[in-house]
């Protein structure tokens, strides 16, 4: 069984997620060892938090999951590429389909398209 090199970011590794049937990069997050073997158990993708300290699985509260189609390591083991299905259309917790939805042309410049508006979607439900 492969054997992911957790120790050389403190236990996390980067992971590329991208859509896989448009190729779009959607994000890039991070997985700890127990995010990845609950990946690999539920096919959907399920990430490392580091501002939060905690595993998350990507759309609990949003329900824009990631259904995990396919899985490339590089070649050092230790950075995951993730081709995901994306459910709900947007990927980025902003509101936009990818987090790179952005592009620096002399100045920063919006080129995505919002999908949904985060104030409604992130609000506590009482």
């Amino acid at each position: 069984m492969l054997k992911l090199n957790f120790k050389k970011m403190n236990g996390l590794i980067p992971v590329i997620v991208q859509d896989h049937e448009k190729g779009d990069v959607l994000m890039m997050a991070f997985m700890n060892e127990e995010a990845w073997k609950k990946t690999l158990e539920s096919g959907k993708a399920w990430y490392y938090s580091r501002t939060r300290e905690k595993l998350w699985l990507k759309g609990e509260k949003s329900g824009n999951i990631q259904i995990v189609r396919e899985i490339f390591v590089d070649c050092d083991d230790d950075t995951i590429l993730l081709k995901v299905e994306q459910v709900g259309q947007a990927a980025c917790h902003t509101g936009y389909r990818s987090c790179f939805y952005r592009k620096l042309n002399g100045d920063l410049k919006v080129v995505g398209e919002k999908i949904f508006d985060p104030e409604e979607v992130y609000k506590e439900k009482e």
